[in-house]
């Protein structure tokens, strides 16, 4: 299973819609890992799934949801068992832009995905988002602690 996920930590919940609130059905939660000490922008239909502020999650990034590594092929097959069983938030988007920035202490980055245009921003350090790449399809995976 570790070669299906790219990325996982734990997340806390500090802050919901820090530049106040855009749309009725989407929050926009600035999140910091525990292990990892990333630091998370991440668009969430709040609809559908509600965020609070304290609330630790876990959160996952994967090129695929096959449990055998092989590239999703972009159907659903409701009989098959995927990564995805083990989480109950799910989005699939595409990663369009890296960023590095050498400045202070320690080499950080900086990785943006849109998934249908609800948006992503991870940073941290470099090792964390290294294997990343541009244009690279991606599944955000979240399960609530």
């Amino acid at each position: 299973m570790s070669n299906l996920i790219l990325f996982e930590d734990i997340f806390v919940v500090d802050k919901l819609d820090p530049d106040g609130k855009k749309f009725d059905k989407v929050t926009r939660i600035e999140a910091r890992s525990q292990n990892c000490d990333m630091f998370m922008h991440l668009d969430v239909n709040t609809e559908i799934y509600p965020m609070h502020v304290g609330e630790k999650f876990t959160m996952a990034l994967s090129h695929t949801l096959n449990l055998d590594g092989t590239p999703d092929t972009g159907y659903f097959n409701p009989g098959r068992k995927s990564l995805a069983d083990k989480y109950e938030y799910v989005m699939h988007g595409k990663l369009y832009k890296i960023s590095d920035d050498s400045s202070g202490k320690g080499l950080k980055a900086e990785i943006y995905v849109s998934y249908g245009g609800l948006l992503m921003l991870l940073r941290g350090e470099a090792s964390h988002v290294s294997h990343f790449e541009l244009d690279q399809r991606l599944f955000l995976l979240i399960r609530k602690l």
